[in-house]
């Protein structure tokens, strides 16, 4: 597991099971939300979203943490692990290659 994917609804804990893994697995963690929040809570513009997310991709390992459904595809498309937190926080599917 080099690139790990955690997705899923608000709240169900995905920052701290990043944070975990990050501890165990000595993987540098991506938090998303910290990329695409601006000061003043000012979302970051489409297409620079697009091309951050690109070069956060490229890196050679990462755990990343976030949802962001217009660039769901490309993260998927790179992760070699994704770990689904449903509704529930007692609720979670781990799909690996």
């Amino acid at each position: 597991m080099k690139k790990i994917l955690i997705i899923g609804s608000g709240g169900a804990g995905k920052s701290t099971l990043a944070r975990e893994l990050e501890t165990i697995l000595g993987l540098e963690v991506i938090h998303l939300d910290t990329w695409y929040w601006n000061p003043g809570w000012i979302e970051t513009p489409k297409t620079k979203w697009q091309s951050i997310i690109q070069d956060l991709t490229l890196r050679e390992s990462w755990i990343m943490d976030g949802n962001y459904s217009g660039t769901v595809d490309v993260r998927l498309s790179v992760a070699d692990t994704v770990i689904f937190f449903g509704f529930s926080p007692t609720f979670m599917f781990v799909a690996s290659n």
